[in-house]
């Protein structure tokens, strides 16, 4: 670590703040101007006594400049160790004030000042830097950044952990606080974090147990490479996983027991501890399931849920035991009722709080519906039976709190799953309205969730499409499909598809209206995949039943072709490919639109090329096209029949092709093959 220069005094204060600040608070700072080392230790030592406690003397003091003189003493080498350890202390002091006061202590540099302190000897001095430390780092107002800005700092307190139990304390208490980002995790595990702290948490101090456990759960979550390491870490003969599930056990302190629970969950979520694993079955889940009980403290039933909603998302075995488990579905309906009229808490300060904070409570309870009823028909169904259920989510739309309109959009979008709920509780609510104020006006992480929730809803058995349709949700999705965020717009273009299935011409022309041929290009030619598939798959539905497909290549044929074109000679995948031919094989079912294909020997190579391809679903995406194109029937309207048709497509190969496809060992390729042959002896 580089030497710190000293912290340079702020300038002059003007007379309008001075006149407010006592002369007492003047008269401690300036005997740290007193020649004498004696008087000036003293001074500090008064003034640490002066400050305990009291927020107004802290405040005075910083604005008096205390803090600049404060620094300089702790860096100066004539400074005695006892002087700058008191020091140190007072700055911790005042570090435990306002934000102001972090902020104040963060603008002279406290932070570079208070690590180069960290290379004494003397442990007292180093204990007393460390205290200040994690205080100035677990304030909001401070960037963690400023941990990781030097490369020496974290290898350094590395070697301080081996040095007493209030280092051990601080310094992992530092690290879980500073651990915001998977490169944060990169640098604590690269430089022996887990070695060195593992230890740590079978320590005599519960505190530095304690500090210990957190740094492990932010070190675990979301992290394959932590989690992969801690299950196999052995610490005085037993492997971590089993500290974490002792941990667990009711006799400990719930924080204990709420963090070690979040250690094997963030451990089973990164794949090192198996879903069906007991440590997870037995202790993880009932220990969360029990944190959500209403004789725990507000914040305590908002991790607990939090933690159990992430732990079980993508297990649908874990859902199910999850939802038996001490009655949980209906545990959490009183999340929505707290704190009551008759609420047993007797500390107003508590109540104060838990008002404040009770829509943490309902966030955290849509979180967990969400991810109870992700998988699950017979859990959705319980939920929604679940007191009030429908009007609460439709309560949370609308919330002032951005966090739980987007947590009850997420519990609509698991519940819409749901083909039975779709067609009951969704209709007797009329969600859909709602939803589409949501989709009004909506940072993008509720849009995403939002628009999911609309596809749902405009599935063809839904009853909410009509109404959906009605209320403009043709130019709201079109409006998405140009949004910058992909997940928008294969939102905004799956629920056009959705949208276009079986539905009546007006529909489908209001769609190819709203999006415009310009638009649709870009979503065919988009660099996601997932936007390009269900592009292709709205244009599949768009062209569906015969008048519609002949209606469309009417005004449409020209840049669909040019599109399809593009496409097929493009690189893309079968799923593409396979997608674009089925699109084809629509057109060529068309009365007047199969000419489009037919008057167009670049497409009829390529469905040459496709039917003899290696790849089995293009052969039998092409072999559609041709048996459409083949169909023998009298054409009224078309005026090439379908014996010019056959014809044509013997000059150029076709039927030479179908010979050799009917002797194919893939009796589906081979039926239709000879089913197209058919069609050239009606």
């Amino acid at each position: 670590m580089t030497k710190m220069a000293a912290c340079v005094p702020e300038p002059p204060l003007r007379m309008s703040v001075l006149s407010e600040v006592t002369a007492s608070s003047r008269h401690y700072v300036d005997r740290l101007f007193d020649p004498d080392p004696q008087k000036v230790l003293q001074g500090v030592v008064d003034m640490k006594n002066a400050v305990i406690g009291n927020n107004k003397q802290k405040a005075n003091l910083i604005v008096l400049g205390a803090v600049p003189r404060l620094l300089y003493l702790l860096q100066q080498e004539s400074s005695s160790t006892e002087l700058k350890t008191e020091c140190a202390v007072v700055l911790g002091s005042l570090s435990m004030g306002t934000e102001n006061n972090v902020k104040s202590l963060l603008d002279c540099h406290i932070i570079p000042v208070l690590l180069q302190g960290l290379l004494s000897a003397d442990i007292r001095f180093i204990e007393a830097c460390l205290r200040c430390l994690r205080t100035i780092f677990t304030s909001p107002v401070t960037p963690v950044e400023l941990l990781y800005t030097d490369a020496m700092v974290i290898p350094h307190l590395m070697l301080l952990l081996s040095r007493s139990i209030y280092s051990q304390e601080y310094i992992c208490q530092i690290f879980a606080h500073c651990c915001k980002a998977p490169d944060h995790q990169t640098i604590l595990f690269n430089h022996g974090v887990v070695q060195n702290i593992a230890h740590l948490l079978t320590s005599v101090s519960s505190k530095v147990r304690m500090q210990a456990l957190k740094c492990f759960s932010v070190l675990a979550f979301d992290n394959p490479q932590v989690s992969m390491t801690l299950v196999n870490v052995l610490v005085d003969g037993e492997l971590l996983p089993q500290i974490f599930v002792k941990m667990l056990q009711r006799d400990k302190p719930i924080e204990m027991q709420l963090t070690a629970a979040k250690c094997l969950t963030y451990m089973c979520r990164a794949g090192s501890i198996r879903t069906d694993d007991n440590c997870i079955v037995l202790r993880a889940l009932p220990c969360l399931v029990r944190m959500c009980s209403k004789e725990r403290l507000l914040e305590e039933r908002v991790e607990g849920a939090e933690t159990l909603a992430y732990l079980i998302e993508p297990d649908v075995e874990l859902q199910r035991i999850a939802s038996i488990t001490d009655h949980l579905i209906s545990m959490l309906a009183d999340y929505f009722k707290y704190p009551s009229s008759v609420s047993a808490i007797t500390d107003i300060k508590r109540l104060d709080h838990d008002l404040k904070h009770a829509h943490e409570l309902r966030q955290a309870a849509f979180k967990l519906y969400a991810s109870l009823g992700a998988n699950d028909e017979d859990i959705r169904k319980k939920i929604i039976e679940a007191e009030h259920m429908m009007d609460r989510i439709v309560n949370g739309l609308s919330e002032t709190s951005v966090k739980v309109r987007l947590a009850a959009v997420r519990c609509l979008h698991s519940l819409s799953r749901s083909v039975q709920q779709l067609r009951t509780s969704f209709q007797d609510h009329a969600v859909w309205k709602p939803l589409m104020k949501v989709l009004q006006n909506a940072p993008d992480d509720i849009l995403v969730v939002a628009s999911s929730t609309l596809c749902n809803l405009l599935l063809e058995f839904s009853p909410s499409k009509e109404p959906i349709l009605e209320s403009g949700a043709v130019e709201l999705l079109c409006s998405l499909t140009l949004s910058e965020n992909p997940a928008l717009r294969v939102n905004g273009i799956w629920a056009l598809m959705n949208m276009a299935f079986q539905a009546d011409q007006k529909i489908k022309s209001d769609i190819l209206r709203g999006l415009n041929t310009e638009q649709l290009f870009r979503l065919l030619s988009d660099s996601d995949v997932n936007v390009l598939m269900k592009t292709l798959g709205l244009l599949r539905n768009l062209l569906s039943t015969r008048p519609h497909i002949d209606q469309i290549m009417s005004t449409h044929g020209k840049h669909i072709m040019q599109a399809v074109t593009f496409i097929l000679e493009g690189e893309h995948n079968i799923e593409v490919k396979e997608q674009t031919l089925c699109i084809l094989a629509n057109i060529a079912d068309g009365t007047t639109a199969k000419d489009l294909i037919m008057t167009n020997d670049d497409i009829l190579q390529k469905i040459k090329y496709y039917v003899g391809h290696s790849n089995l679903k293009l052969q039998l995406a092409a072999m559609f096209c041709i048996a459409n194109l083949t169909w023998n029937e009298e054409e009224v309207v078309s005026p090439k029949g379908s014996q010019e048709r056959q014809d044509k497509l013997r000059e150029i190969g076709i039927v030479d092709i179908l010979h050799k496809l009917s002797q194919s060992t893939d009796p589906n390729l081979c039926d239709k093959a000879k089913t197209a042959l058919q069609q050239y002896f009606a």
